[in-house]
């Protein structure tokens, strides 16, 4: 009967271990090491989607073949936010919560907005 206690009770504690590493440590480890390598995807899926938008509504206005080449190469770029996807269905996958992703994300545009608005103030043509 105390054996049987016994192994109970080691069961029961490496469940515990189990779980915690599972729901805990997993994706707290996934979200460190992922965690710039999605800043940059999203920054950069965020932008792509933006020139494809711009690129569509210019072929809209003007069906010039240089309209057409600039939606082509739009479209190729979309490619970054397959990227983009799939990181994030890897973290989701490792446990990687949709508030903790949507935090990085908003962490990403945020920093990244700085740099942009910087670069255009830097090199802005003033009048």
């Amino acid at each position: 009967m105390k054996k049987i206690i016994i192994t109970l009770n080691i069961f029961a504690s490496l469940s515990c271990i189990a779980l915690a590493t599972k729901y805990i440590a997993v994706p707290y480890i996934a979200e460190v090491i992922y965690r710039e390598d999605y800043k940059k995807l999203v920054f950069a899926c965020d932008n792509v989607m933006r020139d494809h938008l711009i690129a569509k509504n210019r072929v809209n206005v003007d069906k010039s073949e240089d309209s057409i080449k600039q939606l082509h190469s739009a479209e190729v770029g979309l490619l970054t936010c397959d990227d983009y996807d799939k990181l994030r269905k890897r973290m989701m996958i490792l446990g990687v919560n949709e508030e903790s992703l949507a935090m990085i994300g908003i962490e990403a545009i945020e920093e990244k907005s700085n740099d942009v608005r910087n670069f255009v103030k830097t090199h802005e043509i003033r009048y």
